[in-house]
């Protein structure tokens, strides 16, 4: 390290004394004036830009288990709900009366193993009496096990038909608020194949989120925690916070384009942001905060000297000399100093080339005779 350094020092001192002799040894040395820069602390980011959808972070789409005919619907859409609300019924005249078949099934079976009960023990008294047959106390013993099995069922048919006849009743499963309400008063719902839905209630619009779509070339960048901003056309000249929650291992692939969806909390405590709205995503994958320097200084060349190393030149009232810089991040405009240039420092970034000294300004007529006082 030392002799690197020493080496680096060499090499600007060398590039300082070539600047002094070519502007010593140049009569005709014109004048310049410089556009600089003012090394000051600043942080830059480097992020990573997708596109999103604002939805609930907890959302439930409520249905019925049975058909029917929506008899009473208790809620609209913005309601807000409680666990445990009754928010619509379905007709019950229909699972009535199949509770009320399933009751009387099961009683019939009750009587049945009643009198499989008597059969089997009288037919057991004759049998030890010699006087009915092995055959006989064989049948009434199945008898007896048939209708045993004959009221199990009819028990679990009562049982059926109890629990579909609640499920007439739909109840929120959640707190929350009413999205959206699919069914209407008198509509028939089927439920033979599939759970029809007549509700969706989201848990809580003050907390929401974003999922983004982030390219299969950024997202080695994106980790969980980090910060976010978003806009949505809505509000377009507001900014919102928001940070990385996961990151879904499941792509998506569109036309040969491959993008991962990153979901990402959004706390909405002013309940500005709706489901659904389209979110212009920021991720920042990377922030530091330091002295830094434009790119355009590094490239500048005093006089044309070219540079082995990277630098910048420092500007110090006449005074100006080459400094080593060592640059971390950039953000294709500005650049992080690890080493060189300090806080307050003037650099240069190009030069503005002014007339040559002793020359006629530009469309001056050589015949004509200067200003009073000046000079020939």
């Amino acid at each position: 390290m030392k002799t690197k350094r020493k080496i680096i020092i060499i090499v600007a001192a060398a590039i300082v004394l070539v600047v002094a002799g070519i502007l010593l040894l140049n009569p005709h040395r014109q004048a310049f004036s410089y556009r600089t820069h003012v090394v000051s602390p600043s942080t830059i980011e480097l992020t990573v830009t997708a596109t999103g959808y604002i939805q609930p972070v907890d959302q439930v789409e409520v249905g019925t288990q049975v058909s029917g005919e929506i008899k009473h619907i208790y809620v609209d859409y913005n309601s807000r709900v409680k666990k445990g609300q009754l928010i619509a019924e379905l007709d019950k005249q229909t699972l009535n009366e199949r509770l009320t078949q399933a009751l009387s099934v099961e009683k019939s079976a009750q009587a049945a193993l009643l009198l499989a009960e008597q059969t089997y023990n009288r037919t057991s008294q004759l049998y030890e009496a010699q006087a009915a047959t092995l055959t006989d106390l064989e049948s009434a013993t199945n008898q007896l096990v048939q209708a045993q099995a004959n009221l199990e069922n009819a028990h679990t048919t009562v049982r059926e038909a109890r629990v579909n006849l609640s499920y007439a009743e739909i109840y929120s499963p959640i707190d929350g608020i009413v999205l959206d309400r699919q069914v209407e008063e008198g509509q028939t719902v089927a439920a033979s194949y599939s759970t029809p839905t007549m509700f969706i209630i989201a848990n809580d619009l003050k907390n929401m989120q974003v999922e983004a779509d982030v390219d299969e070339a950024d997202i080695g960048q994106v980790a969980v925690g980090q910060k976010v901003t978003f806009t949505v056309d809505a509000y377009p000249t507001m900014s919102f916070q928001g940070t990385v929650r996961q990151i879904r291992l499941q792509p998506t692939v569109t036309n040969n384009v491959v993008t991962y969806t990153v979901i990402i909390d959004a706390p909405n405590p002013d309940e500005k942001l709706f489901p659904n709205m389209t979110a212009s995503v920021t991720i920042v994958t990377q922030s530091t905060t330091g002295n830094t320097i434009p790119l355009e200084a590094l490239n500048y060349s005093h006089n044309g000297i070219p540079s082995a190393i990277q630098q910048a030149w420092i500007k110090n009232g006449n005074d100006i000399h080459p400094v080593p810089v060592e640059t971390g991040i950039d953000d294709g405009i500005n650049a992080i100093i690890l080493n060189g240039p300090s806080t307050g420092d003037t650099i240069i970034l190009s030069t503005v080339e002014l007339m040559p000294k002793n020359a006629k300004a530009p469309g001056s007529n050589p015949f004509m005779p200067g200003p009073p006082g000046g000079k020939k």
